[in-house]
């Protein structure tokens, strides 16, 4: 078993990565099905590959930057809540430390410990680091679900130029005809790796990380390729007259 300490035994816990994973998966996610969705539609309504690598790039380059910008001021609205909540922490163990003492006894209390234990805890903790203890126990504040806006907008922003990138590959790789299916078919196979490897890393189902993540990727690349057709039907793009040569 070795040298087991609470710093190498916490570190362990899947819970440690579930911040910059959330970030990865949700961006390799939405990158390889919002890429994939806009190359499939293309395609059903067009006979070339060049408006379909056209759409898919520019898609690719917009959505990277939007993940990462959307990422980054979505946790940096958190980070100002934490800032706002620990600021009035501050100022409230200043004006009041005895209504707070008995703020963190009864939290404590309510976890299971006796109503002398409690306050027992409570002061002890509070001699060490009161404000520490606070925003610990009282708003649930640590270092595991602390916010980092850069690392979360990176990491979307990366995963999601990864995860589009995929499907660009294919697009290049195979015949202009029936794209759409080739498409539709490698990105299943992206979605199960993804599902799998995220499964993996967070310690969850792996199967219900596939059924989950390819029932909602066909259900995207659907109703693309419908809304492709429809496009199809109403301008005709398929015609000689709007088709492209190569």
């Amino acid at each position: 078993m070795g040298n087991i300490t609470i710093d190498n035994y916490l570190d362990s816990h899947y819970i440690h990565r579930s911040n910059w994973l959330r970030a990865a998966v949700l961006g390799a996610n939405d990158g390889i099905i919002s890429i994939s969705s806009l190359a499939i539609g293309v395609a059903t309504a067009s006979t070339t590959t060049e408006l379909t690598v056209l759409a898919t790039v520019a898609g690719l380059v917009a959505g990277a930057l939007s993940m990462a910008a959307g990422e980054y001021v979505s946790v940096s609205s958190q980070t100002d809540t934490e800032k706002a909540d620990i600021a009035r922490e501050k100022r409230e163990l200043e004006e009041m430390p005895d209504v707070e003492l008995n703020i963190l006894a009864q939290i404590y209390e309510k976890r299971g410990l006796k109503s002398n234990t409690a306050m027992q805890v409570a002061k002890e903790l509070t001699e060490v680091d009161a404000l520490g203890t606070h925003i610990r126990d009282e708003l649930g504040i640590n270092e595991i679900s602390k916010a980092n806006p850069i690392q979360a907008a990176l990491a979307s922003g990366a995963a999601f130029t990864i995860g589009g990138i995929l499907p660009l590959l294919v697009i290049l790789f195979v015949p202009v005809k029936g794209l759409e299916y080739w498409l539709y078919g490698f990105t299943i196979i992206f979605l199960i790796i993804l599902g799998a490897t995220s499964a993996k890393t967070g310690g969850s189902s792996i199967s219900k990380a596939i059924i989950r993540i390819t029932i909602w990727g066909t259900i995207a690349m659907g109703l693309s390729a419908f809304v492709g057709y429809l496009l199809e039907l109403m301008f005709n793009l398929k015609t000689p007259n709007n088709t492209y040569t190569q």
